[in-house]
């Protein structure tokens, strides 16, 4: 451990850069394996989420504090500012598909899958939905390949069934949220992200959402799964974990830098939620990686 910060990067080991409305990317890990060698470290993308859909070989994905080991067929979604990495073995090979925010909003009402939080999904790949979502990823890659006219009508359309495949694979199954509330929830994961430091009060969020309380609150626990208040917390519990376990700062620097005045305060607040204070949390999870 010698950085103070998580990476950011456009696609892997390229800086962030702006996008294009309606962005979308399309590779195989293979294609940059002369840039990482089988081994991704923590990092995340700031502007768009990401499918990766494990074709062949096998690894260890990573997605903030949680790992998996797996076998092809596996597939993970990944949203925008969400701490991710993998280690391979040779021949482990994958279709990457990375879709600006903007894009992925546009198709929120057209998915199963909720895009406000990641998931992963591997094992029996006899199920009929493995073999439908591999024939999906064939055809975005060689739409995404050929660039043949019209595609960018027909990929947005691929995606969002490819998006709805991951949701029957995945463990939580697939979710009955209409889309105009999956997009104020996904309006409220924006905001939480760029203002969690800032200590917003609830009315900030409405108001800047041109919602109602009841109504965003509704979306919240509909979407993401609690009421807008624990929406913030745990998405300060959240940054609090990713600096503890990627990064060297200080807990009480790591306090300041999520919002907290007072870093005992802070150390409470993470050991109610967590069950152990901060330093031996990270020491456990330093231990077992």
């Amino acid at each position: 451990m010698s950085q103070n910060s998580i990476p950011d990067f456009f696609v892997y080991g390229e800086p962030v850069r702006p996008l294009d409305v309606g962005f979308l990317h399309v590779e195989t890990v293979l294609a940059r394996g002369s840039i990482h060698h089988g081994e991704v470290a923590a990092h995340k993308h700031p502007q768009m989420g990401q499918i990766s859909y494990w074709t062949s070989g096998s690894g260890t994905y990573r997605i903030e504090d949680r790992s998996w080991d797996f076998s092809a067929p596996a597939v993970s979604f990944v949203p925008s500012n969400v701490v991710h990495g993998f280690s391979i073995g040779p021949g482990t090979d994958a279709i990457v598909v990375s879709v600006a925010d903007d894009a992925l909003a546009a198709l929120a009402g057209h998915s199963l899958l909720p895009l406000d939080r990641p998931v992963f999904a591997d094992g029996l790949p006899h199920h009929a939905a493995w073999t439908r979502l591999a024939a999906v990823l064939d055809m975005i890659a060689a739409e995404y390949t050929e660039a043949q006219a019209g595609n960018d009508k027909v990929l947005p359309a691929l995606i969002a069934v490819a998006l709805s495949h991951i949701a029957r694979l995945s463990p939580g199954g697939t979710t009955s949220t209409t889309s105009s509330e999956a997009s104020l929830a996904l309006g409220l994961r924006r905001l939480v992200d760029a203002h969690f430091r800032d200590n917003w009060p609830v009315d900030r969020y409405v108001e800047t959402l041109a919602t109602t309380p009841h109504l965003l609150d509704k979306a919240a626990r509909a979407v993401l799964g609690s009421g807008v208040k624990r929406v913030v917390s745990e998405r300060r519990l959240l940054e609090a974990k990713r600096l503890l376990l990627f990064t060297i700062r200080t807990v009480e620097d790591i306090a300041y830098e999520i919002g907290f005045d007072d870093p005992a305060y802070f150390s409470r607040f993470f050991r109610a939620r967590v069950g152990e204070a901060p330093a031996a949390w990270r020491r456990k999870q330093l231990q077992g990686h």
